[in-house]
């Protein structure tokens, strides 16, 4: 019997889940009322909870069954500064909480072991990087989650990501009466970017630099000491995002060779991997998202396949992992608008709330019942 409707029983729970998140946006490292909102649910359907997983306040583990096969399903519930929920957060959350229930229920005739892993911090910091490296992935065999797009695909280009703090330090002076007296820090930023625009002439298909001025002086009238900039730099694979940091950070120091100032950077968080996404998973996610209604009409048309970064893709070189994106209806909005914040808890976001529960389950219950797969998956080293 097929999953991909066995979360409509739990429609009400979820769907109030993925709301109450929503109104409750949280930073990384942050997400208290989001995490315990989750916890809750799972706790209710007999869930055993351990939290402050990986001695991270907001991250947890929740287990039912017992069988062999582990499959950890992540949830996110960070929210981005100003626009709130513009990833889709609340989605992912309710979403994978809804495998997890599906699959509790199922876990003893299946064979498997469910884990529901909260995984702080996505929108930078890298929570499933901390989970990793506390060893929660180690009895894993494969993980899933689904992420919101303005359509269904079965995968994204995931690019090698690291973030950071370019500060520059120089010294005050008034702007009109002595300015040579002082030593412009902003201009040391401006300086930087320049260059960083000239490098882009240069930049391997890929490869991308953006980044925001957080601090640029406090008066017109005072050459600012302090200026700086928060960058994130990506790449196809970690390999060649570290040779893009390294001419990057040649363009700040040049900015600050110019202009006589200190430059210091400060790495953000955990550098986020390229994604290697398993295509047998991924096979039977189609077959279970079809089930539904939905359509990979784009992949098959071989349509520009779209570019992102997360922390799932660090999960999929440690398990094997799959994170496809499902679709709801945007009105032409794009991830991180306020636009699609909105879109978040409208008709088609709870759709792809229930649907994305039970398509992950089947997704797992098809895994389960692939022997071939199956051993390939229990057997890895």
């Amino acid at each position: 019997m097929s999953l991909v409707t066995a979360a409509e029983p739990f429609r009400s729970e979820l769907i109030e889940l993925s709301h109450f998140i929503h109104a409750h946006p949280e930073l990384g490292y942050e997400e208290f009322e989001s995490s315990a909102a989750c916890r809750r649910v799972l706790a209710a359907h007999g869930f055993a909870i351990e939290e402050n997983a990986a001695g991270l306040d907001t991250a947890f583990r929740a287990v039912a069954g017992s069988g062999s096969l582990v499959v950890a399903i992540c949830v996110e519930f960070d929210a981005l500064p100003e626009v709130g929920h513009a990833c889709g957060h609340n989605i992912i959350a309710a979403a994978s909480v809804g495998a997890g229930l599906v699959l509790a229920e199922k876990a003893d005739e299946l064979g498997i072991t469910v884990v529901v892993l909260g995984t702080p911090s996505e929108e930078g910091g890298g929570g499933k990087i901390d989970l990793i490296n506390a060893g929660y992935f180690d009895d894993v065999h494969f993980s899933l989650m689904v992420h919101p797009w303005p359509h269904d695909r079965l995968r994204a280009i995931c690019l090698a990501v690291d973030h950071f703090d370019a500060t520059f330090t120089g010294k005050n002076a008034h702007a009109s009466a002595a300015p040579w007296e002082g030593r412009n820090a902003l201009d040391a930023l401006t300086i930087s970017q320049v260059a960083m625009g000239l490098l882009r002439q240069q930049l391997r298909p890929g490869d991308q630099i953006h980044g925001i001025t957080t601090d640029g002086g406090a008066a017109a009238n005072i050459i600012p000491s302090k200026a700086v900039g928060r960058y994130m730099c990506r790449s196809v694979t970690y390999e060649r995002l570290e040779v893009l940091r390294g001419r990057v950070e040649k363009c700040f120091e040049a900015g600050a060779l110019a202009t006589d100032t200190e430059l210091s950077i400060e790495t953000l968080g955990h550098p986020f991997s390229h994604m290697v996404d398993d295509r047998d998973i991924l096979a039977h996610y189609r077959v279970a998202a079809e089930a539904t209604g939905r359509s990979f009409a784009a992949d098959d048309a071989g349509e520009p396949i779209p570019t992102i970064s997360t922390d799932m893709a660090n999960v999929s070189l440690v398990v094997p992992a799959i994170h496809p994106l499902i679709g709801i209806e945007t009105h032409g909005a794009v991830n991180h608008q306020p636009e699609f914040t909105a879109s978040c808890i409208t008709v088609s976001a709870d759709r792809a709330v229930i649907e994305g529960a039970g398509i992950m389950a089947e997704t797992v219950a098809r895994v389960a019942g692939d022997s071939a797969l199956r051993q390939r998956l229990e057997s890895r080293a």
